[in-house]
């Protein structure tokens, strides 16, 4: 087998080299103003910094727009959105398993401890619980995309989410140990 030197990764500034630039000049501002939207900086970093990953990689074409930044700033826009939408789920989540607030909000789970704790219910559950409140699939489409009936749905629905519960409040009281 011959091996081809490809030498140096590109980064984006060898790519682009006023992508670097623009990003120096936008970032913080954009940080700034999307922190206020959302009142956590940490989120709005995120979702600026993904924004400007999707620029760079569409930088060819982003750089000609007679408003890159503006462009930057609705992508980044979207993602926090995206990301609003997910805790609305979560919490919309937590609800149905009638969890108390407090009790969420003083124990946040790690992605991981939630991915336990959903690894724990049977394949059906779990497909069905990440259909439905993951990805907000109607109750009848998710039975079509299984091939299951509504009722079967929600009987899988309903089970799951006893299990949720009694997994979640036993991670609870361990975690509090």
């Amino acid at each position: 087998m011959t091996y081809i030197d490809l030498g140096e990764p590109a980064t984006p500034s060898s790519l682009h080299p006023d992508f670097e630039q623009f990003f120096a000049a936008e970032n913080r501002r954009l940080v700034r103003s999307l922190t206020l939207m959302c009142g956590d900086q940490e989120l709005a970093a995120d979702c600026v910094a993904d924004a400007f990953e999707r620029a760079c990689v569409r930088w060819v074409t982003v750089s000609r727009l007679d408003d890159p930044c503006g462009w930057v700033r609705r992508v980044a826009i979207n993602r926090l959105r995206d990301a609003h939408r997910t805790l609305v789920r979560r919490d919309a989540l937590f609800a149905r398993l009638d969890l108390d607030a407090e009790q969420v909000c003083g124990t946040v789970p790690r992605d991981e401890d939630v991915l336990a704790v959903v690894a724990a219910l049977s394949d059906q559950q779990r497909a069905v619980v990440a259909l439905h409140y993951l990805d907000d699939v109607p109750l009848e489409d998710v039975a079509s995309i299984l091939g299951l009936s509504e009722g079967t749905v929600r009987y899988h629905l309903h089970h799951a989410r006893k299990r949720l519960r009694t997994l979640y409040e036993a991670s609870i009281q361990s975690a509090e140990q």
